[in-house]
């Protein structure tokens, strides 16, 4: 029997378009500029936004710490629906599964973001902070920190 894995799911709505939304979360050089849970930086950003293509990004908190999620897109559907594998170099047994979907929403977008198949509590606790930190980031870049939720 398979164990039942912990997953996040958050729901967020931004005053920007589904396209602006989603060349937010798939352009390296618009990933620069916002991506991260806190206010640190962003290193690199690598996005082949098409299946099997691939995808790294290197970021740092602000208490010194990089990271570097990597992961291979396994649907894309342009404005709509973004899949992809979220790994940790050299921890195959840490992949799991991020889903963005994009929906029209009172003239922005309603941004659903799943993360399936996480390790333990501690991993679901740890993501649902670094997602929803990240949100705001994105909301912030977007111009749209009034809707954040």
């Amino acid at each position: 029997m398979t164990k039942n894995l912990p997953s996040i799911t958050i729901v967020r709505r931004i005053k920007s378009s589904p396209a602006k939304v989603y060349a937010a979360i798939t352009s390296p050089e618009l990933i620069m500029q916002w991506w991260g849970p806190d206010a640190g930086s962003t290193l690199k950003a690598v996005a082949d936004v098409r299946p099997g293509g691939r995808f790294s990004i290197v970021f740092r908190m602000l208490n010194g710490s990089e990271h570097n999620p990597t992961g291979v897109y396994r649907e894309v559907v342009p404005e709509e629906k973004l899949v992809f594998t979220w790994e940790w170099p050299g921890k195959p047994e840490r992949e799991s599964l991020v889903t963005f979907l994009l929906k029209p929403f009172d003239g922005g977008t309603e941004l659903t973001l799943i993360h399936e198949r996480l390790r333990d509590e501690d991993a679901r606790e740890s993501h649902e902070a670094g997602w929803n930190g990240l949100l705001d980031k994105l909301q912030i870049f977007l111009g749209d920190a009034e809707w954040a939720t």
